[in-house]
């Protein structure tokens, strides 16, 4: 019997502080525990730091009990796909060194049990939201990238986790974005894709902070996969079909 998929986003580790941040880590590396044995790959989908950078010697402090168990999972020939969102942009090789993630700056496209599968952080696609898009470019510009490794890390980091404590993407419970299926621009990414490839299966965005599948055609769905800020929420996929799930234990 073939193992599962697992899709997950959002975790934002690191935010809001540091005790929060510590128990959320806590209990999704409890999650992974429990999913590991049925577990052949996990799709990680953006937004799982809420800052990580990258220097050439130095890496952000903290997240070890996260990264420790996804190296052990990858030890034991669990895949492992890890995305970037528009809070970790700056993914270079060490996670790739140390956990065998395979990195992924664009929107990726698989196939499971004979589903077609597009995912994506969802940061920056479809019309609109042309500041943003701006703001990315220059993020992740080389040049720009270099003249910021030449600040020192204690500066380079902290001045990042400043702005990212502003940034109005990072939902809160009872503040999630209203869902307007005509104006969404990632179901108007998702029918432009449908218009030229018609066999996809599912759509699966992190990004929004909104957990809700959504219905594009007769056999195609749009899922939002929520984050761990409010749900817990992962999409498992098998041979039974795809389920959006929670995860509600209680960290040990």
């Amino acid at each position: 019997m073939s193992k599962n998929i697992y899709i997950v986003s959002d975790l934002h580790l690191g935010a809001p502080d540091y005790q929060a941040s510590l128990e959320r880590e806590r209990l999704f590396v409890n999650w992974l525990e429990e999913i590991e044995p049925k577990t052949e790959v996990i799709y990680l989908v953006g937004d799982i730091f809420d800052f990580w950078f990258e220097y050439r010697k130095t890496v952000p402090q903290g997240f070890i009990r996260i990264l420790g168990k996804l190296a052990m999972m990858a030890d034991k020939g669990i895949k492992i796909h890890l995305f970037t969102g528009n809070h970790d942009l700056w993914y270079r090789d060490y996670l790739k060194r140390e956990i065998g993630a395979n990195i992924h700056v664009e929107p990726y496209t698989v196939s499971h049990f004979g589903k077609k599968i597009y995912l994506a952080h969802g940061d920056g696609l479809g019309p609109g939201d042309y500041g943003y898009k701006f703001i990315k470019s220059i993020f992740v510009n080389p040049v720009c990238q270099w003249l910021f490794r030449r600040l020192h890390p204690d500066s380079g980091v902290g001045l990042a986790n400043f702005f990212s404590k502003l940034s109005g993407k990072r939902s809160k419970t009872g503040n999630i974005p209203k869902f307007e299926e005509e104006k969404d621009n990632l179901v108007i990414h998702s029918r432009n894709i449908m218009s030229n490839d018609s066999d996809y299966h599912y759509f699966i965005y992190g990004h929004k902070h909104i957990l809700k599948t959504y219905s594009l055609a007769p056999k195609t769905d749009i899922i939002f996969l929520g984050d761990w800020l409010n749900y817990n929420s992962y999409v498992e996929l098998s041979e039974k079909g795809i389920k959006v799930l929670h995860f509600e234990k209680k960290v040990c």
